[in-house]
């Protein structure tokens, strides 16, 4: 009787240890809260850029000219997106954090909440419209040519002018498709940043490459070599094309606050802000 007794309550204890250990795993309550929604909510701003795209972006040793350290490093951040990022993140009442990430890898840290918006001088394709949501332009250029100094080529006045040249541009942008709108053109693979592009036009690897107005005067002030090419025939582009716009996720409650901020920020000051960072920008890249 008293063996059959014991065996009872082992039973009973066992059966309220597994009720109890079912209980508290499979408690939905516990469960944390999305990484997107943890950023977003939180009381910092989580900006994507390449810190490697002057005068939009660019990467330096110390905090002058208002430069923002970049998380998880010595350096720091400075540029145009930079200014547009601190006083968008002032507007929101959050700390600006900035997390230094490669131009292929900026969406992919936005949607899996890695960053709360991409300021890097992203254009609103539409394209990337299907993955992303975009706030109102910031800014809006237009497609020049870099070369070299003293080529056959800083003269040019139309893009056909570039026939027979090698010709590139930074990777996954509409700069790089552009380039078959020149006839005969000997297009080269696209490149991972600017800096890049540079030391090959420098090198002679290269001929041209495609960019916007900001950077190529940036490329002409950091290096004499360089020759920026405005055309009278240029390339064929849309207004999402040419402008520029912050990055955010499908359904971010930022995207109606981040516009207000931005139509606070006059034209005049946009402007200024560009002539600074061109300014700025470090004297070789």
């Amino acid at each position: 009787m008293r063996r059959r007794v014991l065996s009872l309550v082992a039973i009973l204890l066992f059966l309220t240890l597994m009720v109890g250990g079912c209980g508290s795993k499979g408690n939905s309550q516990n469960t944390p809260a999305p990484e997107s929604q943890k950023t977003e909510e939180g009381d910092t701003f989580r900006v994507g850029l390449e810190c490697g795209y002057p005068p939009f972006n660019w990467t330096q040793l110390d905090d002058s000219n208002g430069a923002v350290p970049i998380d998880g490093s010595q350096e720091y951040a400075g540029g145009y997106d930079v200014e547009i990022a601190k006083r968008i993140a002032e507007g929101l009442g959050k700390k600006l954090v900035i997390v230094k990430t490669e131009w292929t890898g900026l969406l992919p840290a936005l949607t899996s909440g890695k960053i709360d918006a991409i300021i890097a001088g992203m254009s609103p394709t539409e394209e990337r419209k299907q993955t992303i949501d975009f706030s109102d332009n910031y800014y809006k250029s237009d497609l020049v040519m870099v070369v070299k100094r003293g080529s056959k080529y800083e003269n040019a006045t139309s893009i056909q002018d570039f026939k027979g040249a090698k010709i590139t541009a930074q990777l996954n942008t509409f700069h790089y498709t552009v380039i078959d709108q020149i006839e005969g053109v000997n297009k080269q693979p696209a490149m991972d940043d600017f800096p890049a592009m540079r030391v090959a036009l420098e090198s002679g690897m290269i001929d041209g490459y495609v960019s916007e107005r900001p950077e190529a005067i940036s490329a002409e002030a950091a290096n004499p070599n360089f020759k920026m090419v405005e055309f009278k025939d240029g390339f064929a582009t849309s207004d999402e094309d040419t402008a520029i716009a912050v990055g955010l996720r499908k359904g971010s409650e930022l995207r109606e606050k981040i516009n207000e901020i931005l139509a606070g920020i006059s034209e005049e000051e946009r402007t200024r802000l560009m002539d600074e960072a061109i300014k700025n920008q470090p004297a070789a890249e």
